[in-house]
């Protein structure tokens, strides 16, 4: 079972937080946001997970080691300089990630959503999580009809950062940068797209503001109660 984290990303919504340090390494509750994923995923027996680098991403490479002391094992996908966005990011990581359905997991999310073995329902090419709308996004990303995706309708939620996808998502792709977004609605109008809805905790922690209010959340939180 394998996963991938994307914490690429430069984090300009983040700054100045993110000009020293990769927003996959920012901290909440006194721990970076990535550690919760990998314990998370390892929690579900995900024992091979992809990190993909490129600003500041020696810092994550050197704070994660190979993942041994997670009891997980961790490789990287650098990708140099500049991030590759979220669908290139995943496309350049494919050899890495085999052939099997994997998590895709956006590194500047918090949440306790409990991870499974990574499966797709049907000829899904894709499975997302989504959540209620946040105030960020009153409007959603996705409609969700039973399991099913679409682009349009009601109601519509917000797509959590969190997913299981199939290589086949990406054929015809060619190593570049390109989000990933116009794959899956190309997917949700094949009917080729799933889903679920997850109500519990969840933040995508993409402002200061956004990371202050979580950390706050958790302060009011037992560490049991919030830990895995």
């Amino acid at each position: 079972m394998k996963a991938m984290i994307l914490a690429a990303g430069r984090g300009e919504r983040m700054r100045p937080l993110t000009d020293k340090t990769p927003k996959a390494l920012l901290r909440v509750g006194g721990r970076p946001l990535i550690e919760f994923h990998i314990e998370a995923l390892r929690a579900a027996g995900v024992a091979d997970i992809v990190v993909n680098l490129a600003w500041l991403g020696e810092q994550i490479a050197a704070y994660l080691g190979d993942g041994s002391r997670y009891g997980v094992n961790i490789v990287y996908s650098d990708e140099g300089a500049s991030a590759l966005e979220t669908g290139g990011g995943v496309f350049r990581a494919l050899g890495l990630l085999g052939d099997k359905p994997f998590w895709v997991v956006n590194g500047d999310v918090h949440t306790r959503f409990a991870y499974s073995r990574p499966q797709l329902p049907g000829d899904s090419l894709a499975h997302l999580i989504l959540v209620p709308n946040p105030d960020h996004n009153p409007d959603g990303d996705f409609v969700l009809d039973g399991n099913s995706i679409r682009n349009t309708g009601e109601p519509a939620f917000t797509y959590s950062g969190i997913g299981v996808f199939s290589t086949a998502l990406f054929a015809g792709q060619t190593d570049g940068v390109f989000p990933l977004a116009p794959l899956l609605r190309k997917a949700a109008d094949d009917n080729r797209l799933t889903g679920e809805l997850f109500e519990g905790l969840w933040s995508d922690v993409g402002t200061p503001e956004r990371l202050k209010e979580i950390d706050k959340l958790r302060g009011k939180v037992s560490a049991g109660t919030m830990r895995r």
